[in-house]
Parts: C-alpha cells; structure tokens; sequence
C-alpha cells in the first residue's frame, strides 16, 4: 500500500530520493562497447543472438518489411500514428529558431548559423511493450530540425522481426534506416559505426539500465540527449479532485517500471486516504500489477501540505519529470512552476495525453535533473556556429585591450598576435 506522510515528516534526502537499478552494469557494457567498436557487426550480431534469440543474416529492415508492416496495422491505428505526427510536428515546428547577423560600427560584422546535425540516432526500447509513440517524439523534431539522415534502432523478437507499430510509426514519422539491434550493442554501433550501421552524430531515445549506462560511456564519441532514469509523476491535487482519476494517472505511471516513482501532494488529508484506497483497488485489476505494485509500495508517497502553495514548493523540490496540477483553476499556479519536465494543467489533462497525441514531448528530464534539464526538441538535432568578421581599423582599436587581457592571462602569444598586425603597420 502506498504510503501517507504529513508535511515534514520526511527528510529532504526521503522526499528527493529516486531508486537506482540495484545492480552495477558499467563492467558490462564497457565490455559490449570494446567488442563492438573492434568487431563491427560480428559483436553486433552475435549480442542480438545471445540477449534477444535471433539469428539474423542483416539487420537492416527493408523496404518490404516496413510495407508490410504497414498493411498489417489496423487502419483505425494508422490514423492515430498520423495524428499524433501532425500535432507534434505542428507544436515542434515553432520551436525553430533563424540564424542570425548583425553589424557594429566600423563594419564589424557578427553572427550565428544554426545548422541542422547531419546523423541523428534513434533508440527506441523494446522490453516489457513497444513504444510507437517514442519513434514519434525522437523522430518528428529531427526531421523539422533538417538532419539528413534519421537512424534507428530497436531491438526484433526471436523471429527477427520488429513490432509492426514501431515500424509504421517510423515510416509516417519520416525516420531514413532501421536497424533490428537493441541494447548497448545498438548504442555502441551507432556511436562508433560498423559495417552496416553508420555512425550518428547523436543519439536520443530512452532504454534500459543497459542502455543509459551504455549512453553514459559513448558520450564525447558522440552527443546525447541525457541520461534517462525510470519514469515519476507528481500530482498536485486539492480537495476537488476524483480519487479514482488522480489513482488511475499514478498508476499509469507505475506501470511503466518497477523502479516508477509517482507522488501525489495534496491539501485535502480526505482525498490523501480515498486515494490510498482507490489505487489499491485499481491495483488489483491492472494487468501490469506485477509491475505497478512494487513500484507504487517502494516508492510511491502522498504527502498532505498546508496548503497548495506550500504543495507547489515540494513538487518544485522533487523535480518531477511530468507535473499534473489537478485543480479548477491551474493556470493560477503555472507561474509558481520552476522545476517540471512537463506540466499538465487540470483536470482533463492527463499524463498520458502527453505521451501520446497531444503534442509536447514525451522525452523529458527524469531523476530531478528538470531543475536544469529540458523535454527534447528541435534544438537537440541543432548546432550552432558563431562567425566574426572585424576590418583593419576596426581590429586596431581593440589591439591594446586585447593585449591588457592576454598579458593578464599570461599568454604572451596571445598578446603577441594581436600587437604584431599593429608592428607590421608601423
């Protein structure tokens, strides 16, 4: 049963504590890493043999399996995948920013060129349940972005085949290649490139402890999106909210992962206790208790505050990855919101709507790491490159001061560049 905690009762490291894979896989995956970035598609190939059961002669998914894919998958379903991409590609679109110039006095000339990175990786979890919607938020915002290409990996079944609604969702969200590999052998191939999968520039997308510690090691050899941890909900609720709907929004969360962290913070010790029951009543006809339930008793929390601005403090110090404010008059307290993956506001904005057709991104900060971390967007498939531009004149009346800063610095080759164009004049 989850458990009831009045304000203060728990200690800040009690109320910020997240729980970790309990077992340490860095050994491992190194390991996966050399192997793969020494024997290409061998290593590749017989990892997939060894965690996935299947023997496959190319991992590469053609043209015909991705047709097929989509005749397999139900209409009505094909219709929602095309929905979803159109309301995210149409939130995500004003999320592009123009390069820029602008001139100084003297004809100083400076700017940023924002430019789209070449080769996106995509990783796309399989395990437990396939996530079609993950293709969507990794895939659409590169696409706007401009990357050339769009590559993506996740893991087959035994038989070699991919999840017909992963592969549909793929062709609809305009990703370029897929490959059938899964694991930290998928993270490794994208990083260093094999034979057959080509090196990316950056790899997005959430995974397993396998895959996060696997991301963790490759960072530098290419960029990621961030680190993700299991996911967590915080529901802010007062004395107006339906226990059976803020039970049901935890649980949909719990479900996800037995290391799920949902909390509710509320004003209302009444709807503290009909919450307490009504998720155990959930609970006991959830498909996926077996999951839902650890994570629910291990660590989920209610904690009844003095009142909702006090409860908007604890929700600001947890750092929750989604934030459902569950009351009439929600946007009064958007304002009050500094630390949140994604916020959803009242009481007909579920979590879930985020996670499938309502447009904001799904890839977002876990583990607290929204009070500097962002949702994934068009600006993770951008970088940036400043220029300047100073004519002669110009340039010499800055020559003393740079000069000041370099002898400052002790760099006297610093220094030295900049008065030897003055020396040559003289």
């Amino acid at each position: 049963m989850i458990r009831i905690y009045q304000d203060g009762e728990l200690r800040d490291e009690e109320l910020l504590k997240r729980n970790a894979p309990k077992v340490d896989v860095s050994g491992v995956v190194a390991g996966i890493l050399k192997d793969v970035r020494e024997n290409g598609d061998k290593a590749v190939l017989k990892y997939t043999e060894k965690f996935d059961g299947a023997r496959l002669d190319t991992m590469l998914v053609s043209e015909a399996e991705i047709a097929e894919a989509m005749a397999q998958t139900e209409p009505e379903f094909l219709d929602t995948l095309r929905l979803a991409e159109r309301n995210i590609r149409e939130y995500h679109e004003k999320q592009l920013r123009q390069s820029y110039s602008f001139t100084r006095p003297g004809g100083v000339v400076m700017g940023q060129k924002l430019l789209p990175i070449e080769k996106a990786g995509l990783y796309v979890p399989g395990g437990t349940a396939p996530y079609p919607s993950t293709v969507m938020m990794d895939a659409v915002p590169a696409k706007i972005a401009g990357c050339k290409e769009i590559v993506m990996c996740t893991p087959c079944g035994r038989d070699g085949r991919v999840n017909a609604a992963i592969l549909a969702a793929a062709q609809i969200a305009g990703v370029t290649r897929i490959y059938k590999v899964g694991g930290a052998q998928a993270v490794a191939a994208m990083a260093y490139g094999t034979e057959s999968i080509p090196r990316v520039d950056k790899i997005v997308g959430p995974g397993n402890a396998y895959v996060a510690e696997a991301k963790r090691q490759v960072y530098g050899q290419v960029a990621i999106d961030t680190i993700a941890g299991p996911s967590e909900v915080l529901v802010l609720a007062d004395e107006t909210a339906k226990p059976t709907h803020v039970a049901a929004d935890m649980l949909a969360q719990a479900e996800h992962d037995v290391l799920s962290c949902c909390v509710l913070v509320t004003d209302s010790e009444k709807l503290a206790y009909a919450v307490q029951a009504e998720i155990e009543k959930q609970l006991s006809v959830l498909p996926r208790e077996s999951i839902a339930r650890p994570s629910i008793e291990d660590n989920g929390k209610i904690i009844i505050a003095a009142n909702l601005r006090r409860g908007m403090e604890i929700a600001n110090a947890v750092a929750p990855e989604h934030l459902e404010i569950f009351v009439d008059n929600p946007f009064d307290y958007l304002d009050d919101v500094k630390n949140a993956g994604s916020v959803f506001l009242g009481k007909n904005c579920p979590e879930p709507l985020g996670d499938y057709l309502g447009g904001t991104n799904h890839t977002l900060p876990t583990t607290g790491t929204a009070r500097f971390g962002s949702p994934l967007g068009v600006d993770d498939f951008v970088k940036k490159i400043q220029y300047t531009y100073y004519p002669a004149e110009a340039f010499k009346k800055l020559v003393p001061e740079i000069a000041r800063f370099a002898y400052k610095e002790g760099l006297d080759g610093h220094a030295r560049s900049a008065l030897i164009r003055l020396e040559e004049d003289k």
